[in-house]
């Protein structure tokens, strides 16, 4: 892509509302725009990295045999009512000119459990795993901290429906191994933590996967003898002893959760009665699983994380391009130098954002290319040409090499 024709600009001054690092750099750097406290537009770069995050959870949702679908986000009263639900003060509610009473999706066990119900009647059709992505709505009192706080957010939320607790037990492991999988490819895996939390009406214990950085809002202890985390609730309960191995060497974190995981057992398949026939013919309850994700606070986690002074340094593979290339002359020879590496990168399927701009100093691309943090640096100008070399720089690092313009592709 040109920047020349990215209609997105880079912005200078942002609100002083915005204190988190993730609100200040993804709106300076136009990759998200502020409608009102909770809501943010995805502009072409962070819709970009949106799509890279939702590729990667996919990929390793398939890999776990999830079959993906979409559900609607306006929600019957009705389906609430069966669960006790309705009642909740995070949802959002409205009424149609009928008087029919509808909530905006929070979340869907109370959409997908009917839904798997009319298709399930045997233990020959079990299990089953079924995941979304979808725009899910809360009520937030406290919408805050850019994309890690909203009051409208992007889930992939997955449900999963076995014969017994052994069989959930046994996927539950699977989705622990996906999910570190896909924090891995995001460039977490060093800083998120398998973290013991409440259970709250469906188990004693669920389980979160919190990311260390100072920025976090959570506090999470982490249990050196046996490398599990638990949060403040739990810690406080057990008296500051891991309920896992005994431990009390606990070391104190910041963290920002990145996703969670519960065990729901007969929670929602008991209200609607949803029941499957064993191999005797007799009637057992369905015991289910739900596993969540929110994109947009992975992606504000991974800003959190990944930046400097100068502005976001993304990771490779949810970067919005792996290339940004830089023509700092205008003359004729640095143009055509710029625009055949441009359309070379493009044939051998290298995603670059190409700053052709002309009305743009060598210092300002410099600083809006930092501020963009896209991987890889390539500079095309009068003084490489002279070696038939273009400079080449990682966003990650302070210096610079010449390569030559025909090694570039095998470079990166």
């Amino acid at each position: 892509m040109k920047q020349s024709k990215l209609f997105t600009k880079i912005s200078k001054e942002i609100s002083k509302e915005e204190t988190s690092k993730n609100a200040q750099l993804l709106i300076r750097a136009g990759f998200i725009d502020k409608l009102m406290s909770g809501v943010y537009s995805y502009l072409p770069l962070g819709l970009m990295v949106f799509k890279k995050i939702e590729n990667i959870i996919r990929e390793e949702m398939n890999n776990i045999s999830g079959q993906e679908v979409l559900l609607p986000a306006l929600l019957p009263k009705e389906n609430w009512e069966k669960t006790g639900r309705w009642k909740y003060p995070e949802m959002l509610k409205l009424q149609n000119r009928a008087g029919k009473d509808f909530s905006l999706g929070w979340t869907h066990e109370e959409i997908i459990t009917p839904l798997v119900k009319k298709f399930v009647k045997s233990y020959k059709d079990l299990p089953i795993y079924v995941y979304q992505f979808q725009n899910k709505f809360r009520d937030e009192l406290r919408a805050k901290s850019g994309l890690l706080r909203g009051i409208e957010f992007s889930m992939k939320d997955l449900y999963s429906f076995h014969k017994n607790q052994e069989d959930l037990d046994e996927y539950y492991e699977k989705v622990k191994a996906a999910y570190f999988k896909i924090f891995k490819r995001c460039g977490l895996e060093k800083v998120t933590f398998l973290t013991l939390a409440s259970g709250g009406a469906f188990a004693k214990y669920s389980h979160e996967f919190q990311t260390e950085t100072l920025s976090g809002e959570d506090e999470i202890y982490f249990c050196k003898k046996c490398d599990l985390a638990i949060n403040k609730e739990i810690i406080e309960e057990e008296k500051h002893i891991c309920p896992e191995c005994g431990g009390k060497d606990l070391e104190i974190k910041k963290s920002i959760e990145v996703g969670n995981i519960f065990k729901l057992g007969k929670r929602f398949s008991e209200p609607f009665d949803f029941m499957f026939r064993d191999k005797d013919g007799k009637e057992n309850p369905i015991i289910m699983g739900c596993y969540g994700i929110g994109l947009g606070r992975l992606m504000g986690t991974i800003v959190e994380i990944y930046n400097d002074e100068k502005g976001i340094i993304w990771p490779k593979e949810v970067s919005p391009f792996s290339v940004h290339l830089i023509a700092i002359e205008s003359s004729e020879k640095v143009k055509n130098a710029a625009e055949k590496l441009y359309k070379n990168l493009q044939e051998e399927k290298i995603e670059v954002l190409y700053d052709d701009r002309e009305d743009k100093t060598a210092g300002e691309k410099f600083a809006e290319c930092d501020l963009i943090g896209i991987p890889t640096r390539i500079v095309v100008s009068e003084r490489t040409l002279e070696k038939d070399c273009v400079e080449v720089k990682k966003r990650s690092e302070k210096e610079s090499k010449l390569v030559k313009i025909n090694e570039v592709s095998s470079s990166l």
